[in-house]
Order: structure tokens, then sequence, then C-alpha cells
């Protein structure tokens, strides 16, 4: 495969999950997903469950592939780029705006499929974690 190639995979992906696609598809059977607070996902039903679970703290979600940044070596793609959408309790977010949205995404992607996926991120989309962060708390208390 070529970098291109493996990088219209990763923008696949991300365009499924935005707009509710098979996402899955992407994904060899025996592959590894790791989302922070879930943990690693192995295969695909594994993955499954992983993604459900995620896509219970939002309602929408929109990956921005304009401000997708590549890094691609041999079977590697990273993926750094921004997120915008809105939680379950109906706060918004928006990378560059508020806190959460920015991701880090390492894929090992071989004969068009996703043989692993860790994704980087801070899973606290609301910003309702701030009693462990001063400076979070800080600006909540701030005036607008």
């Amino acid at each position: 495969m070529t970098a291109e190639q493996k990088k219209s995979v990763v923008i696949e992906y991300f365009k499924r999950f935005d707009r509710g696609g098979d996402v899955l598809a992407l994904f060899a059977e025996d592959a590894d997903v790791y989302f922070p607070k879930w943990g690693v996902a192995r295969g695909r039903e594994e993955i499954g469950r992983c993604f459900g679970d995620v896509s219970q703290l939002f309602t929408s979600i929109l990956h921005h592939p304009e401000y997708l940044k590549f890094v691609v070596q041999e079977d590697v793609v990273v993926a750094e780029g921004m997120t915008s959408g809105t939680t379950t309790d109906g706060i918004t977010w928006r990378a560059g705006v508020t806190h959460a949205g920015r991701f880090v995404d390492w894929f090992e992607i071989r004969d068009f499929l996703i043989q692993r996926c860790f994704i980087y991120l801070d899973p606290d989309y609301s910003g309702a974690d701030t009693e462990r962060y001063h400076w979070l708390r800080e600006r909540a208390q701030i005036p607008a």
C-alpha cells in the first residue's frame, strides 16, 4: 500500500465514525483498539462494544479532516486532528475553543485494513472533571 492509500483508510474511518457508517468493516478481525478509560478492545466484536460505549458520551461528533496532520512510515499512520460535537448532557465542544477535541490516533494498516488503532485524547468532552485540575476549576469560576 502507498502512503496515500493508508491515509485514505484513516480518512474513511473518521468519515464513517461521523456519519454512522460501518466502521468495523475497516478493521481486521483480530485488530486492537485502545480508548482512554476503556482500555484495549481485541477483535471486531469487542471493538464494537468499545465504540458503542464511547458513542454514549455524545449525541454528535465531527472529525475535521481539513485539519488532519499525518505521519506515515511503513504500516504506521499517525493522525493528529480536531473534533467538535455535543455531549449527551447537551454541552458542546470544539477543539481550539474548548479544552476538549484534540486527539492523536496511532494506526497500523495492512492490506487496506486497520490492524491497530490506539486513540489518545481526553475523554472528558464536557469539561466536567474540574475538581482534580485547579486550573480548570479556576477558569470555570471566572465570569464570562
